[in-house]
């Protein structure tokens, strides 16, 4: 394949997913700026190694170069912000049955929802955003993220109870309208 079967290729098969990676690497940095730098060095790291890409789905393919690509510009420009060890609220498990009424999403401010979940740790909102906002399976999160299928799960178990627990407190009992 020449170079321009190979840029023709890429763009028919890669460019389509642009906004699925810009997205995660928004969400991901926190910033438009950042994120920008992120989906731009992932963009081009994807037709680096476009060579390798074997034809299965290029949307997952192009979400773990810019997910690798966060987590290697994060470790340099951020690396406090990788949380390792989780503290012991963060892994303790809450009983929302009790509380399951006290949050009514239909009154939920997108903006209060957006900003929630932009306040969990990285590897929480990066669930999150894979499994609710891009639709993955938890399966393909797993192939995406490296990571077992059960981590995955735990994850976003721990995410939706974090998020659970702030639009409780900012919505009350009753919610507001």
């Amino acid at each position: 394949m020449d170079e321009r079967e190979r840029l023709k290729a890429f763009e028919q098969t890669v460019l389509p997913h642009l906004d699925a990676a810009y997205n995660l690497a928004r969400w991901l940095a926190g910033n438009d700026h950042d994120a920008q730098d992120v989906t731009q060095e992932a963009s081009l790291r994807a037709f680096k190694f476009f060579g390798n890409f074997r034809g299965e789905n290029a949307r997952a393919w192009l979400l773990t170069i810019v997910r690798n690509t966060f987590y290697n510009w994060l470790q340099k420009n951020r690396s406090g912000e990788i949380a390792g060890e989780l503290d012991d609220e963060a892994l303790a498990v809450e009983d929302v049955s009790v509380n399951a009424e006290t949050v009514n999403l239909r009154f939920a401010d997108a903006s209060v929802v957006r900003r929630a979940i932009a306040e969990l740790p990285v590897e929480f909102r990066e669930m999150v955003v894979l499994r609710e906002l891009e639709g993955f399976s938890y399966k393909e999160i797993a192939d995406l993220a490296d990571v077992p299928i059960g981590t995955v799960m735990s994850r976003l178990a721990r995410a939706r109870k974090q998020l659970h627990k702030r639009l409780a407190g900012e919505f009350g009992s009753g919610g507001k309208q």
